[in-house]
């Protein structure tokens, strides 16, 4: 059977640009899901077309039918296919009419209840014609559409719903339209090129031709090739004015978002009063790409400089225009950023102190001056626990929210805690104060820097900590993939900053201090949000490469210190790579599991008087002897020796269970033994459940 590629393209309004990298993907990949679901093409790769106007995508060797192939029915069981005398029932009989097969071309397999009747037949392949309708149809409905809106038709009757209106349909296998309709459109082989530097419609002439055609109309096609294009040009202008485009973290979702709005791009530079630069260049920054869509230019120190690279949807040959409209432009948003800053620092945060009070948090936990007085008390507990300074810890709490009350704040609110660093430092706050306005919401995201200094460490617990506490105190916890109050993000940074930071701070007593900041609240929240960080502490460490049997182990055990974890999986690590580690963790877990079976109250004392055999003496005479040298390791945090000096004991235990009936007759002698397990099942997992590190 002959193949040949298969474009189809549906054109459009302009689609919204956030969402078109991963509109062009769905389409392109349900496209030719569908088609190799149905048989028509082996190809397992296909090319995805995404502009502002439209979404494509081209397949290759895709065949006009598809192969005939056998399959196997599954038709009624065998109670409703026989009727009491055991001859085929009416509803056999029609079952094996509606395949075309004989009856006794059938088959019965199964047992009992399960037995049914199958048969083997033929089946036609679909033709490309019949199968794309519906091919496309499913493609549309699974497309990720941020918003549908509603349009009507040329008819002025019919309404159609989808992300922006479409205007054209293109299905072209090889050179020829295959019949097709999506969205109130007919298919065609008609499309359009770029909307200012190409004239009329333009027919594309062959599938394989799409991506040339269009670049020759002035559209590049590909979502990367646009994206690589632009880049390049950036890169390149950037170089030839001696200067670099920033972070290349900031740079990227820019790129993404400039790569969705332009077909045939093109780079320019502008530039703006060098006046400008004396408004903290986070402002600047800020404005020009989020509000312009600019990429502003970088010096070698790192500062921002008065230039911005400008990416236009149009080529022409004298660009003034383009670059005096955009300076146009930015200049109003800049006197704007300005104009803002200057009227912040008539007024110091401290005057602004008492405003928060007109400011509601949360309905249910008051207002930002309760939030404030909350994280003031956690900050102090904390600063006192670590030895930092409380003064300025409860200063840096006082003073952290008053520039939400600040216009540039308000007009950008991504800048919180950016403008409180620099209207702290205006106001001649102590360095500790300033320094802790920017960092109390570090980390801020995945791989984000932690807060440096030690006051802003103190302040961006305090900072999660109350959050935490607050909504799990009135029962908004995270439910499934819901978590609109990013407490998974807070909780992940408390704990890299306890982990990363080495703090030597236990968890419950941090929660203890936020919930004591809210008064009186029970002990099922504060359970379940301690429960919450060690669920978060798994993803955690499984991000750091750790085993996942390793962390289920160390974790089982809810450790208090988090700073310890790490060097607790090391010790674990290396544990489980000694010989000794496997039969250690089966009788662990053997331990627990007689220890569970035994119920009620299990003593603490071990009557040497009542150890009559060897193996028993052995065993307690080890754990005697272990039990100060694992304490003394556990206090230095030395967790690999603990564990090496529990490995010793193998011998031991395999010995004890051999020669030993735990659960003897006599009552005295079998609450020993008990005790003696359980005595050793606490020394063994003094650094983590070791029972978890059993195989199955």
């Amino acid at each position: 059977m002959t193949a040949a590629p298969l474009l189809v393209e549906l054109h459009t309004e302009e689609l919204p640009p956030k969402a078109l990298q991963r509109l062009g993907a769905a389409f392109a990949d349900g496209i030719a899901a569908g088609l190799r679901a149905r048989g028509l093409t082996a190809s397992p790769a296909h090319r995805s077309f995404a502009t502002p106007r439209r979404l494509a995508v081209l397949v290759d060797d895709v065949l006009a039918r598809a192969p005939d192939r056998d399959v196997e029915l599954k038709g009624p069981s065998v109670k409703v296919g026989l009727d009491a005398d055991g001859s085929p029932s009416q509803a056999l009989r029609k079952w094996a009419e509606r395949q075309n097969v004989a009856l006794d071309a059938l088959e019965r397999r199964g047992e009992g209840k399960q037995e049914s009747f199958f048969a083997r037949t033929r089946l036609a392949g679909d033709r490309l014609p019949d199968a794309l309708q519906e091919i496309i149809e499913q493609a549309l409905a699974k497309l990720p559409i941020p918003k549908l809106m509603q349009y009507q038709l040329a008819d002025g009757q019919t309404t159609v719903s989808f992300v922006r209106p479409a205007h054209r349909l293109v299905v072209l296998h090889g050179d020829e339209v295959v019949p097709a309709t999506a969205l109130g459109l007919a298919s065609g082989r008609e499309t359009f090129g770029h909307r200012f530097l190409s004239s009329g419609p333009l027919a594309i002439t062959r599938a394989s031709t799409y991506e040339a055609q269009l670049e020759a109309a002035h559209v590049v096609a590909g979502f990367d090739a646009r994206r690589g294009r632009i880049e390049q040009a950036l890169r390149a202008q950037a170089a030839r004015a001696g200067a670099s485009l920033g972070d290349p973290a900031d740079v990227a979702p820019l790129l993404d978002e400039v790569t969705a709005l332009v077909e045939w791009p093109q780079v320019y530079m502008g530039e703006f009063e060098a006046e400008f630069l004396a408004v903290p260049q986070e402002c600047l920054i800020l404005t020009m790409r989020t509000n312009q869509k600019y990429f502003p230019l970088f010096g070698a120190d790192g500062k921002l400089e008065n230039r911005f690279l400008i990416v236009s949807n149009m080529v022409v040959a004298d660009p003034s225009q383009i670059i005096e409209g955009n300076q146009r432009v930015v200049r109003p948003r800049l006197a704007d950023a300005r104009f803002f800053y200057e009227q912040d620092r008539k007024r110091s945060l401290a005057e602004r102190v008492s405003q928060l009070e007109s400011v509601v948090y949360h309905a249910r936990l008051g207002t930002m001056a309760d939030r404030v007085a909350r994280i003031r008390n956690i900050a102090r507990d904390i600063a006192v626990r670590i030895g930092a300074d409380p003064k300025l810890a409860e200063r840096a709490a006082t003073l952290a929210k008053c520039d939400l009350l600040t216009g540039m704040v308000g007009e950008f609110p991504e800048l919180q805690g950016v403008m409180g660093r620099y209207y702290a430092w205006h106001d001649g706050e102590p360095d500790g104060v300033v320094e802790a306005m920017a960092e109390q919401y570090r980390p801020r995201f995945s791989g984000d820097d932690l807060p440096a200094s030690e006051t802003g460490t103190v302040l961006a617990l305090a900072d999660k900590l109350e959050t935490l506490a607050g909504l799990f105190s009135i029962g908004q916890s995270p439910s499934g993939d819901r978590d609109p109050f990013a407490l998974r993000r807070h909780a992940l940074g408390v704990i890299r900053i306890l982990i990363e930071r080495h703090l030597d701070l236990p968890l419950p007593e941090l929660i203890g201090f936020a919930f004591n900041a809210f008064g009186k609240t029970g002990q099922d929240a504060r359970d379940e949000l301690e429960t919450f960080f060690h669920d978060r502490l798994v993803g955690y460490l499984r991000e750091q490469g750790f085993d996942g049997a390793q962390i289920t182990a160390v974790v089982a055990l809810r450790p208090a210190q988090l700073a310890a974890v790490p060097a607790r999986l090391a010790a674990v690590r290396e544990f489980a790579a000694l010989p000794e580690a496997q039969a250690l963790a089966a009788a662990n877990k053997r331990i627990g599991n007689i220890l569970r079976k035994a119920g009620g109250v299990i003593g603490a004392i071990i009557d040497h008087s009542l150890l009559a055999e060897p193996a028993e003496r052995e065993l307690a005479d080890a754990v005697e002897s272990l039990d100060p040298r694992i304490e003394a390791a556990m206090s230095r945090q030395d967790f690999t020796q603990a564990m090496t000096l529990m490995a010793g004991t193998r011998a031991a235990v395999d010995r004890f269970f051999d020669d030993v009936m735990v659960m003897a007759d006599d009552e005295r002698v079998r609450n020993n033994r008990l005790a003696l397990l359980a005595h050793l099942h606490r020394l063994m997992n003094r650094v983590a459940d070791i029972s978890r590190l059993a195989a199955t």
